[in-house]
């Protein structure tokens, strides 16, 4: 049982997301009980990646799927959380856009080698996860004081530098996984036409 309670973790967090978006559109920018629940739960699921993470390890029951499906998770969590503020706060929408171009290249190029390679979480990754967290609780946080909107705004535009940055490299690694895991095929198909 307890080896699949990381990978259940990661599960909640995927179900927690469309009610955080329900309760977000629904509040519509009122700053009331509905906009409440949605940051708690947020900070709940949030709290997930942390806890998911350190029981895999402390369990040493890593998987392909939680190494996969957790990063997917995290990324499905912030971009239906920063979609409703784009919507219900009239946030711009560009960091928006960044982050889904990055977030569905690296994710399609991790599941087209995923059969051969896991691309782990690398720790520019991690850093981008803790800045966004950060932002999104900041300009969520109903009726805060001016500071909270300013230094969630900055955070949002350093995770999306970041975002950017690790980019580059995720797809450096999957163009070097691709490649590697379609050598032996070569190699075989040489060694089969030289003894042909």
């Amino acid at each position: 049982m307890s080896a699949a309670v990381p990978n259940i973790l990661t599960a909640a967090r995927l179900v927690a997301v469309p009610i955080v978006v329900w309760l977000l559109l629904a509040d519509g920018g009122a700053d009331g009980p509905m906009r409440w629940w949605a940051l708690g739960l947020f900070l709940a699921a949030a709290a997930t990646d942390y806890l998911d993470g350190y029981l895999a390890r402390r369990w040493g029951v890593v998987s392909s799927f939680g190494k996969l499906a957790d990063p997917i998770a995290d990324k499905v969590l912030i971009l239906g959380g920063l979609a409703c503020l784009v919507i219900v706060d009239g946030l711009p929408w560009w960091p928006l856009a960044v982050l889904v171009v990055r977030e569905v290249g690296v994710t399609l190029g991790r599941l087209a080698v995923a059969a051969d390679t896991v691309i782990a979480a690398s720790m520019g990754g991690k850093v981008k996860t803790v800045l966004q967290l950060l932002a999104l609780t900041l300009l969520m946080w109903p009726e805060g004081p001016a500071w909270f909107d300013t230094l969630g705004w900055w955070s949002l535009v350093a995770a999306v530098v970041v975002a950017v940055v690790t980019g580059i490299d995720y797809g450096r690694r999957i163009v070097a996984a691709a490649r590697a895991s379609r050598a032996p095929a070569a190699v075989t198909e040489a060694d089969a036409d030289a003894g042909s």
